[in-house]
């Protein structure tokens, strides 16, 4: 709530109001309502409290946040601050926080030890102090830690810190944290600032890598169950949201689609997860220089292919069979000839229930949007689908004796049917390879039958191969439109950051060979956690030769050593068993147990149970010894290899083709082999058509519109980018061996594949920096916010968190090298300073650190993390520091520049005062002169008039007396006197007027608006006398009359802006206000959120609205329910008694869409500046600027800017703007004008910048518009002023566009070229359309006078026409040629006034930035100017109606504009 009085100027930091619940012994007041600034921590708002409520501040006290759900309650830190946690509340709840809304704070008594008192004699309550890091605890045991993560996770607080790795909680629950709103809080925020989220180790990822230019990655660990998968999706949501800087390339929305699409297809339900990934996944985003996606690539790992044809009876097959069999349509039931899920036997469970049936209707449609995303066409899906019910009918397929005993057959008939149809190929050859395989013997080739378990086993072999083919062809369809085309063009640096969602640790009742490798992943990825965390660190404390004590930890190298090593590592075994015909998974387990008897991680089963057990670093693990060696050569046989490729179908043989670029070469090839004869075919139709005179075509035409275009994607695929993806992945696609029907040579085996595949997955992630995430599973029953102790405790042993977090404790986060430490603290160090440890030891010892916080090795400086911080601020207020000293030292050598130059000013205007003063003395004593002598001669004058007279009276007093008489000519003397009367008061009157309007000191009611009004009315009353009437006057707007030369006409009092917030509204439409204040916008959901107002959840795929200023989000039909206004914006009101450091939106109402002050100083300069040289570059006298400021500050109306230089006037404008409590361009958008700025075509930043213009407040966007106009006149002026569109976006954008953030200076002074650049950009642009309508409006006026003189002519030619040839025409009939030429003329005229239009909407104060002129009135006007010329050229005879038209015609169309 910002407290701010009517007609009060807004200060700088407001204020903000809390109510604070006392919840104390002593009787108190039920709410307190305090007066905070948002800064203030809780440690502030306490003392606060005290002092008003009246407390005894020698105790302590502690702050709480109530939250509604569960009635929560969370003690908050000192250093908290308490309105960043009423920023996360509902937004009923913000500006008050009444207790019945269920959010508020409590201030509650806190005993000695650190407990709460309950408020009543002090007994301790449920919880003692919450920690956001567990190295912040005073106890490092097992227990205290398993406390600290209960307490958070019960109050829904299920990220903890561990210094930098993240502790993630699965509560199995969806939180509402993870709303866009959370994507902007945590934007450019220190680790540890904020309480923990997944959000903060993107958001620090993502900044990290543009800081130090150098690649990132995510490492996600845990077991099954615990949340890896969810929190990856999450991680690519915040860093896709980072990049876009409010705009989207679609790169981003093509990641974002392609997880949904491998989760459907990789993942599937097993006990201990029901969205557990049955493959591991690396994705890598990378990233320009500037933040900015250039793409991305996934890769995939070991995909589980037995879950698809054996599993336990408990867990289900991948999601993407329950998703076709329950959501497709009818149609696409009939087409794909599905069944019920329960009739598939791969499918097959107990207790067979979808219960989810709604759940998995609403997951196929998102798979179907999902697909779209990433570029999969209708054609291509169906191809997919019908591929998966092969599959599924692959299963069904039975064995039965034949009659002679021989061989098996096939069966049943209509599953045989169906499955050759879906596969398009012939029946008996898919009965044939289904039942017998062929041995290729010397000469001859040998048919063999199969046994039935050599049967199923084929049968099974070919499903599981064509799966994991069709999922590779998939992810190598993402990896290609995610590829960026200028990554194969140009070599350009490219930035990446990479998540790592690896498997989660498995240990079922029975574990086979999927666990055994999927577990050696795990050993790999927590050795390479170790040698980061534990092993590397350690081994450089002793290097540097630091004081320090080792921690031990628990290697698991040696179960490494065991499963990998060669020779006699069991990979290696199991690989030399497989290729030996006789052995056995017996003689394989005999072998593991001869060479590995004593081996501490290999623990023999008693008796002969065919398993072995490896101790693992979770435990120990038991493996049943059957299938090893069959699932490690899990090849498809050549028969099955050569039936696919018989297909009939192209995409049947595109995933079984051994190399994707060859078999798309020979497509390409065969597809114009084929459109060749297809053409030959059609010609010799056509000719044999024409030759019988019939038609080729049908006579029944398709409607328009009777078949739905096709969409085609923009980024097709060709042989160059197929073979660049190709190269990126191609260890993850099935080897070319395994897929040729005769294999020269034996095929590597899985484990091998596998191993590859690993070992250039941790290359990859060990050359970048690593930020860990460990996810636990917090239940086994998957029940929601469960907190199972004794799980937890297990997890967070064998991942090493006590010893994970004393190691991060007390170690060092921060390392410099002495060069490093020397270039980034030099303000800090003594002048003569070198990089010697002498002196950076002496530095930390100044600052005051203790010496258990740092410390000095050999070539590095090692600090805490706290300290670096301190030493970071330090640095910022120093560095300020010496800039406030460098603008003293500027400032005060202009000042005394100045001083000088007045000094200078004085001494001359003294001189010339002097002489101007006895020039007038001289002067003054010859008028006095004149002036005494006239006054004698009058005296004397006078004197003897009045003697005459006496002697005239004294004469005719002699003569006798005589009655008076008129004569006739003097009887109207009063008449006379009346109209001389009436002459002189007239003549006053103008002198009186004359002194008026050239007096400098006249009233501002004496304008010449009001002189113009009196004479108006004393011309009337005049006119009236003389009997003479006029009409009434018309009631016309006040306005500028159009300047020629500048073309500007600014009309006043006008309430309609000519610009448009959108492309396609009306230009004098009204700006569009949604409910309360809020702009709402549309977006697609790709992580499920929840509302704000009803709290129900917005499913993923729908449509949601999100307002662009406090990020408000919620239904489309919960717009009705909005009852709080927009916390960014505010209304519409009466501008008050101050104009200068006022928001816009004071200042502004419908009567003034712009500032008064702003508009009177804009129109001043307009009108007596633009051909000042040194506009807005030199500044004015500072005393005059004070004199001004007063006056337009206090009353506006009476100030007389004429009586200012134009410097000063210039100054106050942009004074104005800096003194803006929010900038014009506001500090919500600073950074996504930056980002606009950096992004690198020239149109996507034009469009980009144009685009955040539109999420400016109403009055900001009209005050920008004015002052753009204002900026283009004086560009225009460019050779009389000499201020350039960069001149004056270096003057203005530290004005309009400013950061909020001044901590540090660096910072600010980085971004001074980017907001001169987005400044520039909107001058440039303007200015560029400015003289594109100039131009339009010069041609349509040439085209006038143009019809004009051809009509003068042709008037002329006709006269003399009709006097040679005397040609008699009526008096009402004209010549055709002058007819026709006052046709063209009215033309033209119409097409002026459409023009003046144009020009006065397009030069009024709020221009247009995106109307453009009409093309019809260009073409009307140039073809009248055709038709004039032609006329002209031939006067004798008459322009033919149809050339007339021809004419029009071809000027009308789009294409004859530039070959006019």
């Amino acid at each position: 709530v910002v407290v701010m009085k009517a007609g009060e100027r807004p200060r700088k930091k407001t204020t903000v109001f809390l109510q604070i619940y006392p919840r104390l012994p002593q009787d108190t007041a039920a709410c307190c309502t305090l007066q905070v600034s948002p800064r203030a921590t809780a440690a502030t708002v306490i003392q606060n409290a005290g002092a008003t409520l009246g407390l005894d501040m020698t105790r302590h006290y502690a702050l709480l946040e109530v939250r509604q759900d569960g009635g929560a309650e969370r003690m908050l830190g000192h250093s908290e601050i308490p309105v960043e946690r009423v920023l996360l509340w509902p937004p009923a709840a913000r500006n008050q926080h009444p207790q019945e809304e269920g959010y508020y704070f409590i201030l509650q008594a806190q005993g000695s030890g650190g407990d709460l008192g309950s408020g009543t004699g002090g007994s301790e309550v449920y919880s003692s102090e919450e920690y956001d890091d567990l190295c912040s605890l005073s106890t490092l045991t097992e227990d205290t830690i398993l406390a600290a993560l209960r307490r958070r996770f019960y109050k829904h607080n299920i990220y903890t810190y561990a210094s930098g790795i993240l502790v993630a909680i699965n509560p199995f629950k969806f939180l509402p944290i993870y709303n866009p709103k959370y994507v902007k809080m945590y934007n450019d925020q220190p680790l540890g600032k904020l309480s923990p989220h997944i959000f903060a180790v993107a958001d620090v990822a993502f900044h990290t890598m543009l800081k130090k230019q150098e690649n990132q990655c995510v490492v996600i660990s845990g077991e099954s169950g615990s949340g890896k998968t969810q929190s990856a999706n999450f991680l690519i949501h915040c860093l896709t949201a980072l990049s876009q800087k409010g705009y989207s390339s679609g790169v981003e929305r093509t990641i974002l689609g392609a997880g949904p699409v491998l989760e459907a297809f990789g993942n599937a339900k097993t006990a201990q997860n029901n969205h557990s990934s049955r493959f591991g996944k690396f994705i890598q985003v990378n990233y320009l220089e500037s933040g900015v996606v250039r793409g991305a690539v996934v890769e995939k790992y070991f995909l589980e292919k037995c879950r698809l044809v054996f599993r336990d009876r408990s867990e289900r097959n991948y999601h993407v069979f329950y998703y076709l069999l329950v959501g497709a349509s009818k149609e696409e039931q009939r087409e794909f000839s599905l069944l019920h899920p329960e009739d598939y036997a791969y499918l097959q469970q107990e207790d067979f229930n979808l219960e989810d049936a709604e759940d998995l209707r609403r997951e196929f449609k998102r798979l179907h949007q999902a697909m779209e995303m990433v570029g999969f066409l209708v054609p291509t899906k169906k191809q997919i689908f019908s591929v998966l019910s092969a599959i599924l009918y692959l299963g069904n397929v039975t064995y039965s004796q034949s009659e002679d005993g021989q061989g098996l057959e096939a069966g049943p008939a209509d599953v045989l049917y169906t499955l050759s149809d879906l596969l398009e190929v012939k029946q008996e050859l898919l009965v044939e390879a289904l039942t017998k395989r062929k041995l290729m013997m010397a000469n001859n080739t040998v048919v063999l039958h199969y046994t039935l378990d050599e049967a199923v086993t084929a049968r099974d072999s070919m499903a599981k191969s064509l799966y994991s083919s069709l999922f590779d062809w998939i992810v190598l369809h993402i990896n290609h439109a995610l590829l960026n085309r200028r990554d194969m063009e140009e070599a350009v640096s490219c930035l990446s950051i990479g998540i790592l969602d690896i498997f989660g640790f498995e240990d079922f009742q029975t574990n086979s060979f999927e666990q055994f490798c999927i577990n050696y992943s795990i050993e790999k990825v927590h050795y390479y956690f170790h040698q980061h965390v534990f092993t590397l660190e350690q081994e450089e404390y002793q290097a540097e030769g630091i004081s320090w004590s080792p921690i031990d930890y628990k290697d698991n190298l040696g179960c490494i050593h065991l499963i990998s090593q060669k020779p006699t590592g069991l990979f290696h075994i199991l690989d030399e068993e497989s290729n030996l015909s006789q052995s056995t998974d017996n003689t394989l387990l005999e072998k593991f147990k001869q060479l590995h008897h004593d081996n501490p991680y290999f623990v023999p089963t008693a008796g002969m149970e065919p398993a072995f057990i490896i101790q693992h670093f979770t435990g120990t693990i038991k493996y049943q010894i059957k299938d090893f060696r069959e699932k490690n050569t899990d090849h498809m046989r050549p028969e099955i290899v050569s039936l696919l490729r018989s297909s009939q179908r192209a995409f049947m043989r595109q995933l079984i083709g051994s190399d994707p670029v060859a078999f798309f070469r020979w497509g390409i090839l065969r597809s114009t082999i084929h459109i060749i004869a297809v053409f030959k075919e059609a010609g010799r139709r056509r000719a044999a058509a024409v030759y019988l005179h019939l038609s080729v075509f049908s006579p029944h035409r398709k409607t328009k519109g009777s078949k739905r275009k096709q969409l085609i994607p923009k980024n097709l695929m060709n042989s160059r980018s197929l073979k660049h993806i190709v190269g990126l992945t191609r260890h993850d696609l099935t080897p070319r061996s395994l897929l040729h029907p005769h294999p020269r040579k034996q095929p590597s085996s899985i484990s091998a594949q596998f191993q590859a595949s690993l070992n250039q997955l941790l290359e990859t992630v060990g050359r970048a920096e690593p930020f860990f995430i460990h996810c636990i599973r917090s239940n086994a029953e998957k029940k929601e916010m469960l907190f199972d102790d004794a799980l937890v405790l297990q997890q967070m042993r064998y991942t090493g968190m006590l010893e994970t977090v004393r190691i991060r404790k007390s170690g060092y986060n921060a390392k410099f090298t002495f060069k490093e430490f020397l270039e980034k603290f030099k303000v800090l160090l003594p002048k003569e300073a070198t990089s010697a440890p002498k002196d950076i030891a002496n530095l930390l010892q100044k600052m005051g650190l203790g010496q258990s916080t740092y410390q000095i090795g050999k070539t590095k400086v090692f600090l805490k993390e706290r300290e670096r911080q301190h030493l970071q601020d330090t640095l910022n207020k120093e560095v300020m520091r010496h800039i406030v000293i460098l603008q003293r030292w500027f400032r005060a050598c202009l000042i005394r520049r100045h001083f000088l130059c007045k000094k200078d000013a004085a001494i001359r205007i003294q001189r010339c005062w002097l002489a101007f003063r006895a020039d007038n003395r001289c002067l003054a004593a010859t008028v006095i002169q004149a002036a005494w002598r006239g006054s004698q001669e009058r005296t004397d004058y006078l004197r003897m008039r009045n003697s005459v007279k006496k002697m005239q009276n004294f004469k005719l007093q002699e003569k006798p007396a005589t009655p008076p008489q008129l004569p006739p000519k003097t009887q109207p003397k009063h008449q006379y006197q009346t109209q001389h009367q009436r002459n002189l008061e007239r003549t006053k009157l103008r002198r009186r007027q004359h002194s008026e309007e050239h007096s400098p000191n006249r009233s501002p009611e004496t304008g010449p608006e009001v002189n113009g009004q009196k004479a108006a009315q004393r011309n009337t009353e005049t006119e009236k006398r003389e009997g003479r009437g006029s009409p009434p006057p018309l009631n016309r707007p006040l306005s500028f009359p159009l300047d020629a030369k500048a073309g500007r006409y600014c009309m006043l009092h006008s309430h309609s802006s000519p610009l448009s917030r959108s492309p396609h509204s009306s230009p004098l439409t009204s700006p569009l206000w949604y409910p309360l204040g809020h702009m709402f916008s549309t977006y697609q959901v790709n992580i499920r959120q929840s509302c704000d107002l009803c709290g129900f959840y917005i499913w993923v795929m729908e449509k949601a609205y999100m307002c662009s200023a406090c990020k408000l989000i919620c239904h489309k039909k919960c717009l009705s329910k909005i009852i709080t206004d927009c916390s960014t914006r505010c209304d519409d009101g009466e501008p008050g008694c101050l104009h200068f450091g006022v928001q816009v939106c004071v200042l502004t109402n419908k009567t003034y869409p712009i500032p008064m002050v702003l508009l009177m100083m804009l129109e001043h300069v307009e009108m007596n500046g633009l051909y000042t040289e040194g506009l807005y570059r030199k500044s004015g006298s500072a005393s005059h600027a004070r004199e001004l400021h007063q006056l337009l500050e206090i009353n506006p109306e009476t100030a007389t800017l004429e009586n200012y230089s134009i410097h000063t006037v210039t100054g106050l404008v942009k004074r104005w703007f800096r003194e803006l409590p929010d900038p014009l361009l506001t500090y919500r958008l600073y950074k996504d004008f930056l980002h606009a700025v950096e992004l690198p075509e020239q149109s996507e930043r034009l469009r980009a910048v144009y685009q955040k213009l539109d999420e400016l407040p109403s009055a900001n966007f009209q005050t920008l518009e004015r002052l753009v106009f204002h900026l283009v006149r004086v560009a225009k002026e460019e050779q009389h002023n000499r201020m350039s569109a960069n001149s004056l976006a270096i003057v203005f954008a530290p004005c309009i566009l400013r950061s909020q953030d001044t901590t540090d200076p660096f910072l600010v002074m980085k971004d001074v070229s980017k907001t001169t650049t987005c400044v520039e950009i909107l001058i440039s642009e303007q200015f560029r359309r400015y003289t594109e309508k100039m131009k339009d409006i010069t041609e349509l006026e040439y085209a006038e006078a143009l019809a004009v003189n051809q009509l003068k002519l042709k008037r002329r030619n006709t006269v003399r026409t009709v006097s040679l040839h005397r040609t008699p025409y009526c008096c009402h009939e004209r010549p055709p040629g002058i007819r026709q030429t006052q046709i063209r003329l009215s033309h033209c005229q119409m097409v002026k006034r459409d023009s003046s239009l144009q020009r006065t909407r397009f030069t009024a104060p709020a221009f247009q930035w995106r109307r453009a002129l009409h093309p019809s009135s260009r073409c009307l006007a140039l073809s009248m100017m055709i038709l004039g010329l032609c006329a002209a050229a031939r006067p004798w005879k008459p322009i033919s109606g149809s050339f007339r038209r021809t004419v029009l015609v071809l000027m009308l169309l789009p294409e004859a504009n530039g070959t006019l």
